[in-house]
């Protein structure tokens, strides 16, 4: 891998692992200094790998770099060593006896203590999404107001206060013990099933920052799962939802970008060996006796990873459609259940489902609409998807609703 191509890669892989054990090292008031020490490591490298080449074992270059500059900070800063906790004190005080752990086992530590840091109720779930982005993702200001469609002054500032707000509680990045998962797991997994959202869902155009979403989502979910004390049936879940759904990453664009909708789907491209994974994450989520939303929605995934079109199909995520109503109502979840209706029961009845819902300003609301009254009424199905084109933002709902209008009326 050349240079250009392998010091960005190793950013997205290694950044976020140094950056969670030094703030676990120096606690969350100093996480500025912790991604300081780490941009100045990955900084060096550009310059000594132009010039000197790649190093053998460029993952263990690093580490060692981030050592040496971890070190050579705490020995010229007496102040910032007083500040410190009296452990770090202590080994900052006999230098030569000082070594960062950068060990497997501790870099999975600190990014599970980070997990739970940054997940905390204090800030809002927004700027929890968009600071596990920043240091558990390593993704960069500009990448995250890509995503957003933002600028990059507003997600500064919305970090910004996120880390304020940390401080000011003074958080302190440890280990959680079973009380502290109880009550926080919960906010742990919309955050990263947010960060999924945000890339599987995502409107922008970048193919590859969506897919890294996602990925990066999959990474911690699959952390959780991998420790003992956060291995639990929502997890598991969670996780595979997330399988079943990047399985059909494959297949949702064209080769233009445009947006391949379930029914057109080419099923050869779907990843057969995460749909297999889902499964078995599937499987272990059924340890317990609670039911999750992540339980249900996994449940929905797994049987649109059942091309055919059978009653047994659409019957079975109709149910579980109502049964995460009752767990958490949502008027999406209601408007994407009315579609299953139709597919189990007819148009005509989940036409009546999907009007009492008036949600007046959601485009999929008209577009379902539109498909519903095709084929019943084409003259009021093609009101619909004019209402929905109006309401559409993105090139490639635009370009969907498009062909649906130009279908009624050729």
């Amino acid at each position: 891998m050349k240079q250009q191509e392998l010091i960005p890669h190793l950013f997205r892989s290694e950044y976020q692992k140094m950056v969670s054990v030094l703030c676990r090292l120096f606690g969350i008031a100093h996480m500025e200094i912790a991604e300081d020490i780490v941009s100045e490591t990955f900084l060096a490298a550009t310059e000594i790998w132009s010039t000197k080449g790649i190093p053998e074992n460029p993952t263990a270059w690093l580490y060692t770099v981030a050592k040496n500059k971890t070190k050579n900070y705490l020995k010229r800063d007496n102040l910032f060593q007083q500040k410190l906790s009296p452990e770090i004190q202590y080994h900052a005080a006999k230098m030569e006896e000082f070594e960062l752990d950068l060990s497997v086992k501790n870099i999975g530590d600190s990014q599970l203590a980070m997990i739970f840091t940054i997940c905390n109720p204090e800030i809002s779930t927004e700027s929890q999404v968009a600071l596990a982005l920043n240091l558990l993702c390593g993704f960069g200001i500009q990448e995250i107001a890509d995503a957003y469609l933002t600028n990059k002054e507003v997600v500064y500032k919305r970090l910004q206060r996120a880390k304020e707000k940390l401080k000011e509680v003074n958080v302190r990045i440890e280990q959680p013990d079973l009380t502290e998962i109880s009550k926080r797991v919960d906010t742990v997994l919309i955050t990263l099933y947010l960060l999924f959202s945000e890339g599987y869902y995502s409107t922008t155009q970048n193919t590859t920052l969506r897919r890294d979403f996602c990925a990066e989502a999959m990474r911690l979910t699959y952390l959780l799962t991998a420790q003992e004390r956060t291995n639990l049936p929502e997890v598991n879940a969670l996780f595979s939802l997330m399988c079943f759904h990047v399985s059909r990453f494959d297949a949702r664009a064209n080769q233009d970008g445009e947006t391949i909708l379930y029914h057109d789907q080419d099923e050869s491209l779907w990843n057969k060996e995460l749909i297999d994974q889902g499964k078995y994450y599937l499987g272990l989520s059924a340890n317990g006796n609670q039911l999750t939303k992540y339980h249900l929605e996994a449940g929905i995934a797994y049987w649109h990873t059942h091309k055919e079109d059978t009653p047994e199909k659409w019957l079975q995520i109709l149910e579980l459609y109502n049964n995460l109503l009752i767990i958490e109502y949502s008027p999406i979840v209601a408007l994407n259940r009315t579609f299953a209706l139709a597919k189990a029961y007819g148009k005509a009845i989940a036409i009546v489902e999907a009007e009492k819902l008036k949600l007046t300003d959601n485009l999929f609301y008209y577009s379902l609409l539109g498909n519903l009254y095709t084929d019943i009424d084409d003259t009021v199905a093609l009101q619909h998807y004019r209402q929905a084109l109006l309401l559409a933002s993105s090139n490639a709902d635009k370009t969907i609703i498009t062909k649906y209008i130009r279908h009624l009326t050729v």
